[in-house]
């Protein structure tokens, strides 16, 4: 056993561990720039498309269901 380290005093760091003057970059640039996430609304006919098997629903019934879901 190797008597120059200790696991009680080996310090180890984090591979992803970020220092306080790149956060303050961060925030700095998110100052400038913001959050601009663009959220779309989902187009309702292709989600009850892709949800429900074909000809569970009338088209009558989508257009209804989608304006339920859009108020």
């Amino acid at each position: 056993m190797n008597a120059d380290i200790n696991p009680m005093y080996t310090r180890t760091f984090h591979p992803l561990r970020v220092n306080g003057d790149a956060i303050h970059a961060l925030a700095l640039w998110l100052k400038e720039n913001g959050s601009r996430q663009i959220r779309q609304q989902p187009d309702l006919h292709n989600v009850m498309r892709e949800r429900y098997p074909a000809g569970l629903f009338s088209e009558d019934e989508v257009h209804a269901l989608c304006d339920v879901l859009n108020s």
